[in-house]
């Protein structure tokens, strides 16, 4: 029996030697075994199901043999080799990883990605600052520009820079390099006072600021739109409410990996149902927050394969160090979530689903994304455990636009992250215009052939086609005359908060 796609754990070759092979192979067995056991159940209730065949997959992912010493081939030959030496490497390192949780210090490698330093190095300036936000415009690169700026709205459950990592692979700085004028936003991280900022908070003082105060620097031009994860949820609500209220500033609005329908939420609908919700409010209720390691902790638990006992047998049972990146780094420097915000969202969103039924209000309004009229281009990743991409796919029955599709190789963090000059990258795209037919997901990829490369590329060209066609001087940093004056270097204070 072979392992499902993406299983890696029996990859090695000493794993089809006997005995070895036969304990791989009884695993195997066992996961196939289970998995019908717990699927397709009678008079069971799908949510219901999946908890049961989620517990089960946890405890089988534990059990692997690949985690036990004297079961995995890899281990013993590691131990023969090293006459021991590689536990007692991994002894060293669990008692560092253990030492840096307890005193909340970073991972191993972390010193080698330092903000400001090694990421997030776009040059540019804060020019806006409220109790919520920064706003970072960026200096230009290049005599001219194109004369519509892009707002990026990233989620606040992550740092902004996962758009601004290493030069190599920085989306905001390979925008400037082609000509375009930037704006991001960086949220501040709450702490304890600031439980009662609520979902509608994160709209007002974020995306509207940040859209009055490029619109004061950048005047008598429209916007581009770009939002990322929940960032792109919340820029789609604010579109919305723009459409409903007459205030047509936007020219385009790019999702990225972001949901509007949230019925189908993958695996993180697992820890979200009414009784799962009350325990969390009662935990943030004490400290006004969701800790990061509260959020991390639930992300690990839907990869649990790979973020942890993969980990668990390369550096305690090999004795090896993974090697740090950038991404990781990122990854590894999380935020805080406020109590009021996190408990709207998970009720409103997840829950009763108000975006999707049209009953999300703004103002005394609904937030209906059917009253948007600028084009959308919606990126959606083919392993997306956060936003999985059949979900992100409902906006084309959400939206009455144009709607640009594309469905890239990688995952929720790696395929946004997808610099052209990166080998092996793959995406499928699409447009459908607004008064074409719907299809279903597996239909679309059906008829829709893959290309290869970057869809950055496939993006520039979209954004070029939706903008004005004469390139005009770099607006100046700020408008001092409007209140927007120069506050500090990008990336500001904001994205150093612990």
């Amino acid at each position: 029996m072979a392992p499902p796609a993406g299983d890696t754990r029996f990859a090695s070759e000493a794993w089809a030697e006997a005995p070895f092979s036969l304990y791989a192979q009884w695993f195997l067995m066992q996961q196939q075994l289970w998995h019908d056991l717990t699927h397709q159940v009678p008079g069971v209730a799908p949510h219901h199901q999946d908890v049961v065949a989620f517990t089960v997959r946890q405890w089988l992912d534990m059990m692997s043999p690949a985690n036990i010493p004297f079961l995995n081939p890899d281990v013993i030959e590691k131990t023969r080799e090293s006459f021991g030496s590689n536990l007692i490497h991994g002894f060293q390192n669990w008692a560092e990883d253990a030492s840096r949780t307890v005193t909340g210090r970073p991972p191993v490698g972390t010193e080698a990605f330092v903000v400001g330093r090694d990421v997030a190095v776009t040059p540019g300036q804060v020019v806006f600052r409220n109790t919520l936000i920064e706003l970072i415009q960026y200096a230009p690169a290049t005599e001219t520009v194109a004369a519509e700026p892009i707002l990026i709205v990233p989620a606040w459950i992550m740092k902004y820079y996962i758009l601004d990592l290493s030069p190599r692979n920085s989306l905001i700085r390979w925008l400037v390099e082609r000509g375009h004028t930037v704006f991001c936003i960086s949220w501040r991280n709450p702490g304890a006072e600031d439980r009662d900022l609520a979902f509608d908070d994160y709209r007002r003082l974020g995306v509207m600021a940040a859209l009055d105060a490029v619109a004061a620097i950048v005047p008598n031009r429209k916007i581009h739109a770009a939002g990322y994860c929940l960032g792109g949820t919340l820029a789609a609500i604010a579109a919305a409410a723009m459409a409903r209220a007459g205030d047509s500033r936007l020219a385009s609005l790019t999702l990225l990996a972001a949901q509007m329908d949230f019925s189908e939420p993958g695996e993180l609908a697992l820890f979200i149902d009414h009784s799962q919700l009350n325990v969390l409010e009662s935990m943030m209720w004490n400290r006004g927050y969701l800790s990061a390691d509260q959020m991390a902790g639930a992300f690990q638990m839907l990869r649990t394969s790979d973020l942890v006992w993969s980990r668990l047998v390369h550096d305690y049972l090999m004795g090896e160090r993974s090697r740090m990146n950038d991404l990781m780094a990122w990854n590894a420097d999380s935020t805080r979530m406020p109590y009021r915000m996190h408990a709207e969202y998970l009720k409103r969103l997840y829950l009763d689903n108000e975006l999707a039924a049209g009953r999300f209000m703004v103002e005394g309004h609904p937030a209906a994304i059917q009253n948007i009229r600028a084009p959308i281009f919606t990126v959606a990743t083919e392993r997306d455990h956060v936003a999985p991409w059949h979900s992100v796919y409902k906006i084309h029955y959400l939206s009455d636009t144009d709607v640009t599709f594309v469905l890239t190789a990688g995952g929720h963090n790696a395929g946004i992250v997808a610099e052209p000059d990166r080998p092996h990258r793959r995406y499928r795209l699409a447009l459908k215009r607004a008064a074409d037919c719907c299809i279903s997901p597996d239909e679309w990829v059906a008829a829709t052939a893959t290309r290869t490369g970057s869809w950055w590329l496939a993006w520039a060209d979209w954004l070029a086609a939706q903008s004005s066609p004469e390139r005009v001087p770099p607006p100046a940093m700020g408008a001092p005359a409007r209140g927007y004056v120069r506050l500090a270097e990008a990336p500001g204070t904001y994205v150093h908060q612990r």
